[in-house]
């Protein structure tokens, strides 16, 4: 670990298409270009000798470091404070917009904030995941690397014209570029990290940098500015917003789980997965979340997105699924999962996976979280079209003949195929959805086959989902184990949140799965998910306990609970998948579907109170 800084020590920026992580070191060490899901140019997260980085910091030591967002913005400050002086990087991304692009700029400027100070830059880009070589070319305005499959990286200089004896510059034998840059107080220069940039490296004046970083800065708090949320956690809410806004590829509104891939589970362990991609569950909450802070037009771009994704396979073959459970930002489906043999993983973490070998499982509580963010779409004046509606039918269809069969579950486990209480419940949750659609819209519908499997599948959960044993929901068929996922069982309707049945079962999890406030998804020691080794505690699932408290009117440890949870976010309020024994975040960062969960949960136990 002394090699590796912690998931949680990094600040996230982008530019709607890609994004970047940033230590508080200095070191931008994941970058990966032109989209989310693109090989990376800086991979140091997973592989500090081979992956790449591009790191800024002072040569004087270093006596403290800060890192901080300007308010309600994603510019990212990164402070060091010397003895010589204080100085800082700001680092940035200029918004691309809606239109795919192949160029992206990473901005990173340095300021001198007291005294003096000399900052050593290092720019060691290891193009397709370090598996292609290249040339570094300098000129007299500034530097590309020169990929030796086409691609390249251009170096624009952000200076003024007298201010070449500011800069020391060093390529290397590796066709790397070192420099240093000594500032005094008041001071700023910088550089423009530009991936397909338009012509050769050219010098950048101070006017030129103050422009992208106002307009950067303007779009973010304009963005915000949207918000109507007013509640109790504003910060903490409000900075979750931007960071699934960072997380959302503008051209097809698509949200990815993280811009991240492989970065484990367990430290040491396999469990390292690529979040790369855009699953219909996390991306169908995101409605519920937007659509309560009010972000209607991201709304209504994911359930164009959606929409299109139910489309195209309204027409395959009967006895296929008619959704994949997870697609590329682009909505293509081509997912194939390698392992990248040549990297050690983060802090000797391996497998490095990229790709996601569960994309082909069947989870059928995915047509339950479409439809529920299609009818609350539809509930806040999102109507649903023709061609929409005949797609679900096809969907409904499918789901009426299939909804009886085993699958592999929200938690995508590699154990084998199981009946799955939770998937059962959102199946409920489809069909149920589906007849309220058509009977507010007058909409044709297959009404009896629908209420039939709808009721059909309430009386089996609640004679085979049900243990009295354990007097709680378990996690499938046949067993007493628990499972978080169904925290959400009274969420969506399917329980009311005072039957005795659900307050029990809150209380057998309260025994089995919270620990000090914290969640566990599933104990694998009982139900084996077909992986070595274990996990920390699920934050999406911490989140999903708070909603489930105040629901059920458990305030006060709802209150208490979400307070802790804050506590575990890191100095900028981000949270990756999993939190250790110690508090460390584990698993790929930051996670989209615990920010969503932040904001469900923030709203739900804000009303709740003001009820109160």
């Amino acid at each position: 670990m002394d090699d590796y800084p912690l998931i949680e020590n990094h600040g996230l920026i982008g530019d709607l298409q890609t994004a970047a992580l940033v230590t508080t070191e200095g070191v931008v060490d994941w970058f990966c270009s032109p989209r989310f899901d693109s090989p990376s140019v800086f991979g140091a997260l997973l592989d500090k000798e081979k992956g790449g980085h591009c790191t800024v910091r002072p040569l004087h030591p270093t006596q403290a470091t800060k890192q901080l967002y300007l308010p309600d913005t994603a510019v990212l400050v990164t402070r060091f404070m010397t003895e010589a002086g204080a100085g800082e990087v700001l680092d940035f991304m200029p918004v691309t917009g809606t239109t795919v692009t192949a160029g992206h700029r990473l901005v990173r400027m340095v300021r001198c904030v007291r005294g003096s100070m000399s900052f050593e830059v290092e720019i060691a880009p290891r193009f397709n995941y370090g598996r292609t070589g290249h040339q570094l070319h300098l000129t007299e305005h500034g530097a590309v690397f020169a990929a030796d499959d086409g691609t390249e990286l251009t170096v624009h200089p952000i200076r003024e014209p007298e201010d070449e004896r500011l800069l020391d510059v060093r390529p290397d034998r590796d066709e790397d570029l070192h420099f240093t840059l000594t500032l005094r107080a008041g001071q700023q220069r910088g550089l423009v990290l530009a991936w397909a940039g338009d012509g050769p490296p050219r010098e950048l004046r101070l006017a030129a940098y103050q422009q992208l970083f106002e307009d950067t800065v303007a779009f973010w708090r304009s963005w915000l500015g949207r918000s109507r949320y007013s509640g109790r956690w504003r910060e903490a809410v409000e900075r979750s917003a931007v960071t699934l806004k960072l997380m959302t590829y503008a051209p097809s509104g698509a949200l990815v789980a993280a811009p991240t891939a492989a970065l484990p589970e367990q430290l040491g362990g396999e469990r390292n997965w690529d979040y790369r991609f855009t699953w219909i569950r996390d991306a169908s909450f995101s409605v519920y979340a937007l659509l309560g802070l009010g972000f209607t037009e991201e709304a209504k771009a994911f359930i164009g997105w959606l929409g299109d994704r139910v489309d195209e396979r309204a027409g395959a073959d009967a006895d296929s699924d008619p959704l994949n459970i997870m697609y590329k930002v682009d909505g293509s489906s081509d997912l194939e999962e390698q392992i990248l043999d040549h990297w050690e993983g983060y802090a000797g973490s391996a497998p490095v996976r990229i790709g996601n070998g569960a994309a082909t499982q069947l989870q059928l509580d995915i047509y339950g979280e479409a439809l529920d963010s299609i009818y609350f779409a539809h509930r806040h004046g999102l109507q649903l079209g023709y061609r929409g509606w005949n797609s679900l039918l096809t969907n409904l269809d499918w789901l009426v003949d299939h909804w009886d069969q085993a699958g592999e579950g929200l938690w995508e486990t590699r154990g084998g195929r199981k009946h799955f209480t939770y998937g059962r419940v959102m199946s409920w949750v489809a069909f149920d959805r589906a007849l309220r659609l058509a009977e507010s819209n007058g909409r044709p519908a297959a009404a009896d086959r629908w209420q039939r499997a709808r009721d059909e599948i309430y009386e089996q959960v609640m004679a085979k989902g049900w243990s009295e044993g354990r007097q709680a929901f378990v996690q499938h068929y046949g067993s007493d184990v628990l499972d978080a996922s169904l925290l959400r069982t009274a969420t969506v309707g399917f329980v009311t949140p005072d039957d005795p049945m659900w307050h029990s079962t809150l209380d057998a999890m309260e025994q089995e799965l919270v620990s000090d406030s914290l969640v566990y998804r599933y104990d694998p020691g009982a139900s084996p998910d077909g992986l070595r080794g274990s996990e920390g505690t699920f934050s999406l699932c911490t989140f999903m306990y708070v909603d489930a408290l105040a629901r059920a009117g458990r305030l006060n440890r709802a209150r208490l609970v979400f307070e802790k949870m804050l506590g575990y976010a890191n100095h900028l309020g981000l949270y990756s998948e999993e939190i250790d024994l110690t508090g460390r975040q584990l698993g790929n960062f930051p996670q989209a579907f615990t920010h969503l969960a932040l904001i469900d949960a923030a709203l739900t136990l804000n009303a709740a109170l003001d009820r109160q």
